[in-house]
């Protein structure tokens, strides 16, 4: 069954769950401009691996420090003479935490250069302080300087975001081509709107590909199954909706669930 929002739904944004959305997205986005695009251009998956430290755990949106607490020691309390220890808090140390990224390429068949880059941002892109912050932005300002075409796809309201879409709408897709002084070309939709149609660009004079986002989330939704793996009920995932929006999403939800009852 369709999700119950006309464009992204918000419930997908929540970090213990994109992983697999992620996953999902990406991998129809990868078949789909991969059928478009052959012989003449190949789409892989490529991946970064870092090491996230603890500082960068707790500033992640999906972990929240109280998950690594503790317990209270059973100890008596101790010590000589009239003066006792407090019994203290036991709490386990924070790991380090490799971190796996992927992201697209498309290359030349022929040549095997890369021509398009792109990104599906996830919340450790977006996380103030981090090393995937960090990685991502050393690589987006390597890219912007070189002839390689950009795409960075946002499909979450959490987290920083570039000066040039600060504050425009829910999500945003932002085009960079691989020519010098060539502007931002950006994409934007609101909450209640349908995902944008985004060009992806090869080599010139080629025509530029269009991939249709809100298809690729509707097929990332069919092949994750979360009209049954997502509890609507629930809260709509940080950051809060405003009241209309969160109103209007409660009625889409209602209509969806007695539909899902009567179907």
């Amino acid at each position: 069954m369709a999700s119950p929002f006309p464009g992204m739904d918000p419930y997908l944004e929540a970090a213990t769950r994109w992983p697999g959305v992620h996953h999902h997205l990406l991998s129809a986005i990868a078949e789909t401009l991969g059928d478009t695009l052959a012989p003449a251009f190949v789409v892989a998956v490529e991946e970064r691996v870092y090491i996230a430290t603890p500082g960068d755990l707790l500033r992640m949106p999906s972990v929240q420090p109280d998950v690594f607490l503790v317990e209270a020691s059973n100890q008596a309390p101790q010590g000589t003479g009239a003066v006792a220890i407090t019994p203290p808090l036991l709490i386990e140390p924070l790991e380090e935490e490799q971190v796996r990224e992927r992201y697209l390429e498309i290359l030349d068949a022929e040549t095997r250069a890369v021509v398009t880059t792109i990104e599906l941002l996830s919340p450790a892109n977006k996380a103030t302080g981090t090393t995937g912050r960090k990685k991502f932005l050393y690589k987006r300002r390597r890219i912007l300087a070189s002839r390689t075409h950009w795409v960075e796809i946002d499909l979450l309201r959490v987290g920083e975001r570039p000066a040039e879409v600060q504050g425009r709408g829910s999500y945003y897709a932002l085009l960079h081509r691989g020519e010098a002084e060539a502007p931002y070309e950006v994409w934007v939709a609101m909450l209640r709107e349908r995902l944008p149609v985004i060009a992806v660009p090869t080599h010139a004079p080629l025509l530029d590909t269009p991939l249709d986002l809100q298809a690729m989330i509707e097929l990332a939704y069919r092949r994750g199954h979360y009209d049954i793996a997502i509890n609507y009920d629930a809260p709509v995932p940080a950051p809060p909706l405003g009241a209309d929006d969160a109103g209007w999403a409660r009625e889409r939800i209602v209509a969806w669930e007695d539909r899902h009852a009567n179907g």
